[in-house]
């Protein structure tokens, strides 16, 4: 059976695409960083409706624990597709010049450093250069990487924008070694995102901006994510594809 490893999967979009991805056949590698409790019950949903899932703690921006998050999928069976998913704002919104740097720093760490050795790890056991049998990566940008976010996260931005460079590039590095890398751009999606940075309203307060005057569920981007991975992507690579209805 194909493994597909889901950074952040216990929560938000990163359960959303575990849950379908099971359902489609996917062995499924729920990686979290702390919140073992959501990550069990996505693991015993995909469970309970007949797939297989296993929940993985690691930090993604820590070298050692993206080796020990692979090696173990391994054990799965043959790696056929990663979701770089995990990614954190930082805290409540607010301009540049009021940041921490220490908070600025792990917004980094995770979200770039992280999607880098994710993808890395990911390549060396799937591009058929390293003798892997190729496979697609998924990153999960942000339409805040075109915004800029001022007045909020310009330092979240600027991560989800260096992402859709990593995204593009990596994808030309490996096209020809089987390996598909493209990337996602949700826009405001009713996730547990807002309230964590203490704006649970945000998405509402947000929706009479959208063209389609509404927020979007993870399911939506699950449904992106689960496309791009599939064979009817065939041909499509460096691509970031907005799911944001509209904005």
């Amino acid at each position: 059976m194909s493994v597909l490893i889901v950074t952040g999967g216990g929560r938000g979009i990163g359960a959303a695409v575990c849950r379908r991805a099971a359902a489609r056949g996917y062995s499924v590698v729920i990686n979290y960083a702390s919140d073992e409790a959501a990550a069990e019950r996505v693991r015993d949903d995909v469970v309970a409706a007949g797939g297989k899932a296993v929940a993985v703690a690691g930090d993604v921006s820590d070298e050692a624990d993206v080796r020990r998050l692979f090696d173990g999928a391994a054990e799965l069976g043959d790696l056929a597709g990663l979701v770089a998913n995990a990614g954190v704002t930082g805290n409540t919104p607010g301009r540049l010049d009021e940041q921490d740097v220490r908070v600025v720093r792990r917004v980094l760490e995770v979200n770039v450093l992280g999607v880098f050795l994710c993808a890395r790890e990911a390549v060396r056991r799937m591009s058929t250069r390293h003798g892997g049998q190729g496979g697609a990566i998924v990153t999960v940008s942000s339409t805040a990487a075109g915004r800029g976010s001022p007045g909020e996260w310009v330092h979240y931005a600027a991560s989800k924008a260096a992402v859709d460079t990593l995204t593009y590039g990596l994808a030309l590095e490996v096209a020809a070694e089987g390996v598909r890398v493209n990337a996602v751009a949700p826009g405001t999606v009713e996730t547990g995102l807002h309230a964590a940075a203490g704006l649970p309203d945000r998405p509402r307060l947000r929706a009479p901006l959208i063209p389609m005057r509404r927020v979007g569920t993870p399911e939506e981007i699950a449904e992106g994510v689960l496309w791009l991975l599939s064979p009817d992507a065939s041909y499509v690579t460096g691509a970031v594809l907005p799911i944001s209805g509209g904005l």
